[in-house]
């Protein structure tokens, strides 16, 4: 693009104005229509260090305001955002198909968006109750203790979930507010004008609850050493990544480095193991599940089942043979972006290469949209074990692998040798006959998952206070916190402080002895209460 094009403004301190440019590279970008391939308008920039400076000189000033107000104005800023959107949908929702190619109805207006609004509210209820902070107080030893914010939060976005991961109004976004801190929203460079829309709804539901108006900051894109820069810096208190494991952990190393808290969503193959009883029993059932999950969404989401795991057989050759079919039925989905559809071939090959048989498919690309045919790939318990790490490269997208073992010892075996997942699934017969071999998978698949699943699909993600969103690595960067789940996914933007012989009145509020809300649960000498203490 021309660096004199004209770009959007950035939002920064308050105030939209114009970005300062980064001059040294490719200084404005636009996102492209996956489904015809022609560039969207408006231009957006590609920011300095300057801006990135001047964003953390504002939210460590919003910091600062944020941690002297009352929780009620935190909780008042997410549910009026929350209306907000709603009343935007129209124009999210058209931005969105626009530079995404997801489906309007029913995924962005009637799924996506309303899933979005649920989870700021829900973030909304966490920081009123303060629950989630898990007040403890030692009455006899003088000890007490809480979590509290942490410092500016930056945010990056991933490009499959513009509304309910969105740097600027997802999980993520919602859990750093209602946990006191202030977000520097790093666009998704695939949907920034949705992402700029966002920007504007939560600026006037900052004005309108009167917090700090640099308490949410956008800027759409970075150059890598800016952004490895940004989450290292010693004003930011954490940062959530969601996106490529590449440049993922290129920031990882960049706050690791700095002492800095970084929580990355990063790859998953979600492995589907079927038991040879379950394919007896319900064989077609499990065969229609599977390609519905697989295919949903064109297979762009983190829990999409990457990876089918069985033993060898005719139910076996059967479970191939009609996912072949159902995949070469079924036309090919959009793809996010040309970025999405040159990794998508690029794993698929690498697969290839590694000795996996194609059986249908191959990633061959659909003329004028971003899209590849729908791909099923074929290979042995044996070759997997040969080359697991190979074996195991993420095809983000429509394509899938079936693995074959000889027979359950080996199946196992290959779990054992599976990375860190998101998801796992098991498979099994209602009738018992599966009930000797499922503790064997079952004990090998539980340390690889964040998330293990009986007889259903993975795909969806529900907002649950139960859930994990999150797994070993490299699903995520740390094994020990959620994604989505409110209040679960707060604490990952907070410290633990512990207030040691502090005098009553000097305490914060959560813990001194009056129960500040009546209701909010504190462990008190060992037991939990919502009494005074």
């Amino acid at each position: 693009m021309s660096t004199t094009a004209q770009s959007e403004p950035v939002l920064i301190a308050g105030q939209w104005r114009p970005a300062s440019l980064d001059t040294a590279n490719t200084n404005v970008f636009q996102a492209t229509d996956p489904s015809n391939m022609e560039l969207l308008s408006p231009v957006f920039p590609v920011s300095s260090w300057q801006d990135c400076d001047e964003a953390l000189n504002a939210a460590a000033a919003a910091y600062a305001e944020l941690r002297q107000l009352p929780r009620e104005r935190i909780a008042a800023f997410l549910e009026a955002f929350a209306d907000r959107i709603d009343a935007a949908k129209d124009r999210l929702v058209a931005a969105a198909n626009r530079e995404t190619g997801l489906p309007a109805s029913p995924r962005l207006a009637d799924v996506e968006l309303p899933r979005t609004t649920n989870q700021l509210r829900l973030a909304a209820a966490a920081c009123r109750s303060g629950d989630w902070a898990a007040a403890t107080i030692d009455s006899k030893a003088g000890i007490r203790s809480c979590y509290q914010s942490l410092g500016p939060i930056c945010v990056f976005g991933p490009n499959n979930f513009p509304f309910a991961f969105g740097s600027l109004s997802g999980g993520d976004f919602a859990a750093a507010i209602a946990a006191g801190n202030p977000v520097i929203g790093k666009a998704n460079s695939s949907h920034p004008e949705t992402t700029k829309i966002f920007a504007e709804e939560a600026f006037a539901a900052l004005q309108a609850t009167d917090l700090p108006t640099a308490t949410v900051q956008l800027i759409y894109r970075l150059n890598h050493a800016d952004g490895e820069r940004l989450v290292a810096d010693p004003r930011v208190g954490a940062t959530g990544y969601t996106g490529s494991r590449g440049a993922g952990l290129a920031l990882k190393a960049a706050a690791d480095r700095a002492g800095k808290p970084i929580y990355l969503e990063l790859s998953s193959v979600n492995p589907v193991a079927i038991l040879p009883g379950a394919m007896v029993e319900r064989g077609d059932a499990i065969i229609k599940d599977f390609v519905g999950s697989a295919l949903m969404g064109t297979g762009q989401f983190c829990t999409s089942p990457g990876i089918i795991l069985m033993t060898k057989g005719e139910d076996a050759d059967k479970f191939v043979e009609a996912v072949s079919a159902a995949y070469q039925a079924a036309t090919p989905g959009t793809l996010l972006s040309p970025a999405v559809t040159k990794s998508l071939g690029a794993g698929i090959q690498t697969l290839r290469d590694a000795g996996a048989e194609l059986v249908c498919g191959g990633g061959d690309p659909v003329e004028g949209r971003c899209a590849r045919s729908n791909t099923l790939l074929k290979t042995t318990g044996g070759k997997f074990l040969s080359d697991p790490e190979t074996f195991q490269t993420e095809a983000f997208g429509n394509a899938s692998m079936v693995v074959v073992a000889d027979d359950i010892d080996q199946l196992t075996q290959v779990i054992d040798s599976l990375e860190g997942n998101l998801t796992g699934c098991i498979y099994s017969a209602n009738d018992g006959s599966d009930d000797a071999v499922y503790p064997q998978v079952a004990f090998a698949l539980e340390p690889k998952v964040g998330r293990i699943l009986n007889d259903k699909m993975p795909t969806g993600v529900a907002v649950s206070p139960a859930m994990n969103h999150g797994g070993p690595y490299p699903s995520t960067g740390h094994p020990g916190f959620t994604a989505v789940g409110i209040p679960a996914a707060l604490p990952r933007f907070a410290k633990l402080t512990c207030f040691d012989a502090v005098r009553p009145a000097r305490l914060p509020e959560l813990l001194q002895d009056k129960n500040p809300t009546g209701s909010t649960w504190r462990f008190i000498d060992g037991q939990w209460s919502q009494a005074d203490v």
